[in-house]
């Protein structure tokens, strides 16, 4: 592939991507951006009335320049969506009061410590630098909260509860993670001392000192304007969703489709179950039956982070120069037990120059020392290769052609996560699943994300629910009721999930319905060239273009 000459449109793109970078430090260190790790985002109003103001000066820029290829249209098309409805986002008061479990400053905060360099003195002196500007983030982020409340935008009452106890839990003044993380530093392989020590001790603690503060305004002053209603009604919805999805749905027939996936999805696991433990067995019967399987069970978190890179490293190789062409700077992933303890397990991306490679990261609770490997084989697939890293990586990598906002900062999770999962769904067609405890696992994941599509939609839009889960309209406990008899999932786990699906209004169900886009794209792309339809072939140029929204996506690929 020839290398493409950059035009006016690449360099209002690599432009905005600076000056993003600039204005939203955080952003630069997810993206990979050298050069401010040791500065913090502006979370105030006035940051983000900034941001805007950046948006829509790129908006006008845009307008006003002629593409010359089609990288360029699809550049243009690609920005324009998703700075517009980043401005509809800020403009509603919805980024200002942004507040709930599991993807707000609540938790940005703490968790871009775990992918800022921390290898050497330097890299301890931009965490000290970083987390001493937590406490004018936190006043700025108290700023916005109390701004958005205003304006009758707030969190409900649920989210505002769960966030009190999250911010509890680093303001503590002993066990806080700013103060252990701190306290814990290593500045090349050695304790750190002198005044490198004193600043990480002093920052950790004032760290600490802001989140009591934060949990001081949400206790006094939030919570009382929160609603208790967890339902944030159509409109609202609408936008969130178009917003994750990457493209406007018609959310009623979505709802619908969900209910028929579900069933679906329910019925393939229950030929599975069928397999794995005899005719007429339960699910329960099936996941006793595998966990008791000694050749399934891994032993603390070494035997845990082996087995990860293992599987992703065996997947690379084996999928390698067959059914994708991968490039050898692509072909290291890095496997990783997290510093959080949340159960969570999820991709970080590489940086700009690979220096900080893909990782995939296993966050475990407290107390479990014991993993069951049927289950979460997929999740090595969706989070690794063929899922988050070949997609993330190809599209940082892919410099010679595409500008620096479609390697770095474009990003829907209609695109991303739908891609990861029809990933998984890849591994059992390529033949890579065939064992009937790894393809219940598949399929467990699968039914949950479509018990996501369900009660996402249904409670939001205030949807009547099927009499099995109660009737009359949607509520949380009806949701609950319907997880628990669709997931396979701890209590605690199951519960933080409802809760961030009532939270984050639209995020959950972007994955299946993403999903089902890529399917319905690969389907066309297949009907289109007939008999010399290479899947390879429409892959690799798929994800040559980067993480588009899918709106956007069929005219990168020449569908329509």
């Amino acid at each position: 592939m020839t290398v493409r000459q950059p035009t006016a449109i690449d360099a209002i793109a690599d432009a905005y991507t600076n000056r993003i970078a600039e204005l939203d430090p955080l952003d630069a260190t997810s993206m990979g951006i050298a050069g401010h790790d040791h500065q913090m985002t502006d979370l105030s109003p006035d940051g983000y009335a900034e941001r805007a103001r950046l948006d829509r000066a790129t908006l006008a820029e845009l307008a006003k320049a002629e593409p010359v290829d089609d990288v360029d249209r699809v550049t243009v098309a690609a920005m324009t969506d998703r700075l517009t409805l980043g401005l509809e986002l800020e403009e509603s008061g919805e980024l200002m009061a942004s507040l709930n479990v599991i993807a707000s400053p609540v938790q940005g905060l703490r968790d871009v410590l775990d992918i800022m360099p921390s290898a050497s003195t330097d890299d301890w002196a931009n965490i000290a630098a970083r987390v001493s500007r937590v406490p004018w983030a936190v006043h700025g982020y108290i700023e916005s909260l109390r701004a958005a409340a205003g304006r009758g935008v707030v969190a409900a009452e649920l989210q505002v509860e769960e966030c009190i106890k999250q911010a509890s839990e680093l303001a503590d003044p002993t066990s806080s993670f700013f103060v252990t993380f701190l306290a814990g530093a290593q500045p090349d392989g050695k304790p750190a001392t002198g005044a490198l020590a004193n600043d990480l001790a002093m920052a950790g603690r004032k760290a600490a000192e802001a989140y009591g503060e934060l949990v001081g305004f949400l206790e006094d002053e939030l919570i009382a304007r929160a609603p208790t209603e967890d339902a944030v009604g159509p409109d609202r919805y609408a936008l969130w969703s178009r917003t994750f999805v990457g493209a406007a749905v018609d959310l009623d027939e979505t709802y619908e489709w969900g209910l028929e996936e579900l069933a679906r999805m329910a019925a393939e696991q229950d030929a599975i179950v069928a397999e794995i433990a005899g005719p007429g067995a339960s699910i329960g019967d099936a996941i006793a039956k595998l966990e008791s399987d000694p050749a399934r069970l891994l032993h603390g978190t070494d035997a845990l982070q082996h087995w990860m890179q293992e599987t992703a490293d065996s997947a690379i190789a084996a999928l390698n120069g067959v059914h994708f062409d991968i490039p050898e700077r692509m072909r290291t992933i890095e496997c990783r037990i997290a510093p959080t303890e949340t159960g969570g397990i999820y991709y970080t991306g590489p940086s700009d120059d690979f220096s900080r490679p893909g990782r995939m990261w296993w966050s475990v609770p407290p107390g479990v020392t014991e993993f069951s490997t049927w289950q979460e084989k997929t999740t090595v697939y969706h989070e690794g290769v063929p899922g988050h890293h070949l997609q993330i990586a190809q599209a940082v990598l892919n410099r010679d052609q595409l500008n620096s906002w479609r390697r770095l900062a474009s990003w829907s999770s209609g695109h991303g996560e739908g891609w990861a999962l029809y990933a998984e769904r890849l591994m059992e067609e390529f033949g890579f699943m065939t064992d009937p405890g790894d393809r219940l696992g598949l399929v467990d994941g699968q039914r949950l994300r479509a018990t996501r599509v369900v009660v996402d939609i249904g409670v939001h839009l205030r949807k009547r629910a099927p009499e099995r889960w109660g009737g009359g309209v949607w509520n949380a406990e009806k949701a609950w009721d319907c997880l628990k008899a669709n997931v396979n999932m701890d209590d605690a786990f199951l519960r933080f999930e409802l809760n961030r699906y009532l939270g984050w209004p639209g995020q959950a169900p972007s994955y299946k319905i993403g999903q089902r886009l890529w399917e319905t794209y690969r389907a066309d792309a297949a009907a289109r060239a007939g008999a010399g339809f290479s899947l390879k072939d429409f892959h690799t140029r798929a994800l040559n273009l980067g993480s588009l929204p899918l709106s956007v996506l069929p005219m990168a690929l020449g569908l329509h």
